[in-house]
Order: C-alpha cells, then structure tokens, then sequence
C-alpha cells in the first residue's frame, strides 16, 4: 500500500512550471525544460532535483548510456512518473456505472462496468455500487484509494459547484447524486459533475470540439442533456442547472425532454405495430422487444423506407432544438455525442437540412462525436488529469526517507 499524500509546505514557483512543463512532454533534457520555462540553469536543476526526490519525476539514463553519443558531457534526462498516481474517472449513470482507472498520462489501466436495478435503486444502493466499482477498478489496476490523485464523477442530474444536486420533485436527481461529495471524501481533488458537462469537457480535449470556444454538446440517448461552453468556460449555473433541457417541454415541434435515441424507438415501435399501413420492412421485421433506436438507425443507414422516415422525422426535432441551443447561447458548434452518436449520421443529416435559415443569429454547425458511448468516462478522466496537474504539489509529500510514491 503507498504511502499517503500529505499537504505539502510553501514552495518555490519553479516546482510547478517544471511539473506542467513535465505533464506536456515525454522525455526532455535539462537544457530543453530551462529553454521552455524561462528559468535559470541553477533553478532548473534544484527544481528538476526535489521533484525527483518527491518521485513526480524520474531521471532517466543519460544519452551516452542510451547508445546515442554525444560529445561533452552527457545531458540529464527525465520524464514525469506516469505511474506515480492514479486517476479515477467514473460515469454513474441512470442505468450503468463504468468506472476508468488511469495513469498521469491518462492511458487506461483498468475499466470496471456495472448495472444499475432503473428507477428502483434507493441512493445509499446506488452510492454503495459506485464505490463498488471505483475500488474494483483499482484493485484490477493494481492500486488503492491512498493512489488516487484526482477523480472526477459524472451524474445525470445538475450538480453545484460544490458537488451537490437540487432537490428535483421526483427525487430523481436526490438518486442519481446520493451525496456521492460525502460518500468519496476520501477522494483528494474531487469533483462530482453533470454527465452533459463532461461530455463536453471529452470533446472539447480529444473530441470533436478541440479548439473551439464556443460549443454544445447534446447527449441525445434516452434524455436529452447539454453541456455549454461560451468563450472556452463550461457554464454552470448557481444550482448547476446550465444544460438541463426541461425547457423543451413548452417548444413547439420538440415538446419533451426525451432523447433522439428514445423517440427514434417510440416511433419505431408504433410504425412496426401500425394496422393501417403495409409494414412489410424492415421495422416489421424485428421483434417488438429487440426494437432499439440502434436497430432502427442501422435500417435507415441500410436505405430501409420505413426507418430512413423515421431519422427524417427526428431529424425534424433536432434542427428545432439546435436552432433553440443556437439562439440561447450562440455557439459555434453542436455536437451530438453518447451512445447514439455512432449510428445517428442520418439524423443529423435530416437536421441540417431542416435548420431554420431566418434565425438572427447564424446556425451553428452540427457535427456528429466521434467518442461513442465512453464520452462521459472520457471527460471525468480528462477532468480528473486536468485536477492533478493544477494540485498535484498542493498535496504530495515526501514521506521520511522516501517518496511518496509506489515503489
């Protein structure tokens, strides 16, 4: 079991222009860290040596004793320790938990996936299978709770920026948040954040969204949900409500809050079953019970009449909701993203098509993730990196005589 990590005392600047420096490149010499940093020579190396001694950094063989000749004297070598710590990311959603345990470099070394028992899951239930996860997922990596560095939760409700949920008048959002900031306070950096929000901090670092500001992205599978960036700031809200979609109860042409995967298999199920017309298709074809929105979009990629009228159709609600996000909060992009997102290219196709031309405001693009159904477990391991490297020196301690690191 590692050793615990400890508040660290007051420290020089240098320590963290060295380590942010570290986090962003693979392996580097003295001479490049103190050309990227602007720091001395001398402070380069005191830097370079007590992050070392720390176990944040690793001195690797110089590049005489790696075969590469140099003449002079040889160059010291580092890289930041991958395997100093952990990162734990973790979408809990309605139905499924996945839990991602993660290096500093954020590359996966172990994944744990659990189901949830919908809508009848008391939160002490739920609260208990996420912790489940997140330790299984650790011990399949190898590592404990004393590991983690930073970890960053996803939940389907809005969440405050103190990692709280409002009360909702069903109790749903109470549920899918059962107090998991208290349940995980032996978590350092922790965050607890809507799903939507971290879909779009996925794409926005490795998605479709890098290098755009102004962006939102919909998760559009069973309910539909937002998460909002203006001018490179994901919103928020003072009760984390920024991105909730209840509002589309009152937009004509959209009239809920369902998802495009939810109303794609509704229709589907009520084309398939519909007396008055000669459902001979595809739809008709599969069974009542294995009809998903999966199904019906792989149908209408394939040219099938009945389903390709059904991605028209819900097409048709896309283009109203982008064109509502567009006038709300004048985004560059929208990018549709979850599961549904790996078959939806033809209703997105339909929306574009049907997007309003007398906006004030100019349409945004719509564009299609291409992160699948991990996009949420993308982002809170994305989250979780970016929390370890702003406080990775807030609370790391050498213990006594040695690091406090795995050894």
């Amino acid at each position: 079991m590692s050793a615990p990590f400890l508040p660290a005392p007051p420290r020089p600047a240098s320590h963290d222009a060295l380590l942010a420096f570290a986090w962003s490149t693979q392996e580097f010499t003295a001479s490049e860290a103190m050309d990227a940093t602007g720091l001395t020579r001398s402070t380069t190396i005191d830097a370079l040596d007590a992050l070392t001694e720390l176990g944040l950094l690793r001195e690797l063989p110089n590049a005489r004793l790696a075969g590469e000749y140099r003449k002079g004297r040889p160059a010291r070598r580092f890289s930041l320790r991958d395997d100093a710590a952990v990162l734990v990311g973790v979408d809990a959603g309605h139905v499924h938990v996945t839990a991602v345990v993660a290096d500093l470099r954020s590359r996966t070394l172990a994944t744990r996936r659990a189901t949830l028992e919908v809508d009848h899951d008391p939160p002490a239930a739920r609260a208990a299978l996420i912790l489940a996860a997140i330790d299984d997922a650790l011990r399949a990596a190898g590592r404990d709770r004393a590991d983690v560095l930073a970890m960053c939760v996803g939940v389907p409700a809005p969440v405050n920026a103190a990692g709280r949920s409002p009360r909702h008048p069903t109790g749903f959002w109470e549920r899918m948040n059962p107090d998991l900031v208290d349940a995980l306070g032996w978590a350092r950096n922790l965050r607890i954040d809507n799903d939507a929000s971290l879909a779009a901090v996925a794409e926005g670092t490795l998605g479709a969204a890098v290098g755009c500001r102004d962006y939102v992205t919909l998760l559009a599978g069973t309910r539909l949900g937002a998460g909002v960036v203006v001018d490179g700031v994901l919103l928020r809200g003072r009760h984390g409500g920024v991105g909730e979609m209840v509002a589309f109860d009152h937009v004509e042409g959209v009239g809920s809050a369902d998802g495009l995967g939810a109303r794609v298999a509704a229709w589907a199920a009520a084309a398939a079953t519909d007396t008055s017309r000669a459902s001979t298709g595809g739809l008709a074809a599969i069974p009542a019970d294995e009809l998903d929105a999966r199904k019906v979009l792989e149908l209408a990629a394939a040219g099938d009449p009945g389903a390709r009228e059904i991605a028209e159709r819900v097409g048709v609600v896309l283009a109203r909701i982008v064109s509502v996000l567009g006038s709300m909060f004048d985004p560059q992009r929208v990018v549709v993203s979850g599961g549904i997102s790996a078959g939806v290219e033809d209703v997105v196709a339909a929306a574009r098509r049907h997007l309003p031309t007398d906006l004030d405001l100019p349409a945004p693009e719509l564009v299609v993730s291409a992160l699948g159904a991990d996009v949420v477990v993308t982002g809170a391991v994305a989250a979780a990196s970016a929390a370890a490297r702003d406080g990775a020196l807030d609370v790391w301690s050498a213990v006594e005589g040695e690091g406090s690191v795995p050894a």
